[in-house]
């Protein structure tokens, strides 16, 4: 008897759609893809974060007040403490060192916390920002309790009234629009003035003139009785 042949094995038939054995490293990111995902955000977001802020400015001390201070007042060592500004918002004049304040008498009100500057000085810094031919004039008035109207950077019209009493038109305008930098007398914009080597300095008004107002009102309280009269800002 003869036996047939044993059928022969078909192979499996090829599936195009079934996915390749995947290595180790694809599992583990596919297990991982959701986390990888948001680590890349972070990393993302902290370089955008990054690029978008500033630098950190260079920072300076400065000597600023402590307190709020009185035009006229005398600094004393508790007034005025270090503060560390950025570079470029210290203001010109400024010192960093709050003893050379010490004993300087103040021009005008300061706020606490505001940089104390030489134009905010009693003194040569008064003229700061002023036009190179300017002066710093001072007058006597005949009325020294008016110089209580007054305060740094007002604007006044300057007026010499003869002695031989005339009418109300006879006066004079020496200087017009003139900017006060300091004035004494009780509750005046400046209180005693260290340069006069007196502390009397009852109807003292210190003016900014130029050189032609300058010669009108050098001495002109020899020639007679000086007043002002305020002028707006707007005006000038």
């Amino acid at each position: 008897m003869t036996r047939s042949p044993a059928p022969k094995r078909q192979p499996a038939p090829v599936r195009p759609w079934a996915s390749a054995p995947r290595s180790p490293l694809r599992r583990f990111l596919d297990r991982r893809r959701r986390t990888l995902a948001a680590a890349l955000f972070c990393v993302a977001a902290g370089a955008a974060v990054h690029e978008l802020t500033p630098p950190s400015a260079a920072m300076a001390p400065v000597a600023v007040a402590a307190r709020d201070l009185a035009g006229g007042a005398t600094v004393a060592s508790g007034d005025v403490r270090v503060a560390r500004l950025p570079a470029d918002a210290v203001p010109g004049g400024a010192s960093s060192d709050p003893s050379r304040l010490v004993g300087q008498r103040l021009a005008g009100p300061v706020r606490s916390g505001e940089a104390i500057t030489d134009a905010g000085l009693v003194g040569p810094g008064l003229l700061a920002g002023s036009a190179p031919d300017t002066a710093a004039v001072p007058v006597r008035v005949a009325d020294p309790a008016s110089l209580q109207l007054l305060r740094p950077g007002q604007l006044i019209d300057v007026v010499l009234s003869a002695d031989a009493g005339g009418g109300p038109g006879a006066g004079t305008t020496l200087a017009a629009q003139v900017p006060v930098l300091w004035a004494g007398g009780p509750g005046g914009a400046g209180g005693p003035a260290p340069w006069l080597g007196s502390r009397d300095a009852e109807g003292l008004l210190v003016v900014a003139a130029r050189p032609d107002q300058a010669l009108r009102l050098a001495g002109a309280s020899a020639r007679g009785k000086v007043f002002f009269t305020l002028v707006e800002a707007g005006h000038r």
